[in-house]
């Protein structure tokens, strides 16, 4: 379980408790909607303390989502929702950390910083709202498009394949690894939860069908394409992860559920296991740690 989850206080609240008074704005169909009312439903299950929150996104649709939440929330820079979280969560590893954003955000001009974040396995949650496309810049193929997908910067359809959030991040290591379609709330809240109690890097990919510039993947296709996965799969076993994802993919589908978790060693654990090492303490004294360096 995540730190802050039994190092802090547990509440007793509504789901409705944790809405803001920004209403969402995202446009009407959008399975935004949907992942907002599962982490909703999340925080409420978790007890979580929104005054100990923080919600963290990109750019984008999707990166709106901590508008709407009670929490301490930072709405950063194009891509850079992980790194920002990963130095919140060094800072005060007590603190539940939440991540949100889109495909486009997170695989597009941050992709970069994925796989460093499964590698590190900082205590985080990571819910990213895939729904096949740039809405917020209205309408440009983002790395998950099918190659069917015709948008104005691609009239004729893509030249590149997809890429597969979840191979790529089970490819990489994260310690956790799911997926969920936003019209299935409970799935969706369940996951999310889950990624919240697992201790290290929580990575739940969630299908959100863009009304507005996505019309080839509507809610209707996402419900079409998802199956569960296997009741007697073994989650620690990664190999047969891949392997779901793959032999889905052979049939045209997208499995959904818990694919991957393990445990190991977290990334504020490493460290603070490097300060002891060092003979630090974190009451330490900054002035005396620059006295160190004056002639």
């Amino acid at each position: 379980m995540n730190a802050p989850l039994h190092h802090l206080h547990k509440v007793e609240l509504q789901t409705r408790d944790y809405k803001d008074e920004i209403t969402p704005f995202w446009c009407p169909g959008c399975g935004h909607h949907g992942v907002l009312t599962g982490v909703f439903k999340a925080l409420a299950d978790l007890g979580v303390d929104p005054t100990y929150l923080v919600n963290i996104s990109g750019i984008g649709c999707s990166s709106r989502l901590p508008y709407f939440v009670r929490s301490y929330r930072m709405h950063t820079l194009h891509g850079r929702a992980g790194p920002v979280a990963t130095g919140a969560h060094l800072a005060r590893p007590e603190l539940p950390i939440l991540i949100t954003g889109g495909d486009g955000d997170a695989f597009s001009i941050g992709g970069g910083h994925m796989p460093h974040l499964a590698r590190k396995n900082p205590n985080l949650t990571y819910v990213m709202m895939d729904n096949h496309i740039f809405g917020l810049t209205k309408g440009q193929v983002s790395p998950t498009s099918r190659s069917k997908m015709k948008a104005y910067t691609t009239p004729y359809g893509g030249t590149e394949e997809p890429l597969d959030p979840i191979l790529y991040m089970l490819s990489y290591g994260a310690s956790f690894v799911a997926q969920s379609n936003a019209t299935n709330v409970k799935m969706t809240a369940s996951l999310i939860k889950q990624g919240m109690e697992h201790r290290g890097f929580a990575f739940i990919n969630v299908l959100s069908n863009c009304p507005s510039f996505n019309d080839i993947d509507d809610a209707k296709y996402f419900k079409s394409v998802c199956e569960e996965v296997p009741a007697e799969h073994d989650v620690s076993d990664r190999d047969a992860a891949m392997h779901i994802v793959n032999r889905a993919a052979q049939d045209g589908k997208i499995p959904v559920g818990l694919l991957y978790k393990v445990e190991r060693p977290t990334l504020d654990e490493r460290m603070a296991a490097l300060v002891s090492h060092v003979g630090g303490h974190k009451n330490y004294d900054l002035r005396k740690i620059i006295d160190l360096a004056r002639p």
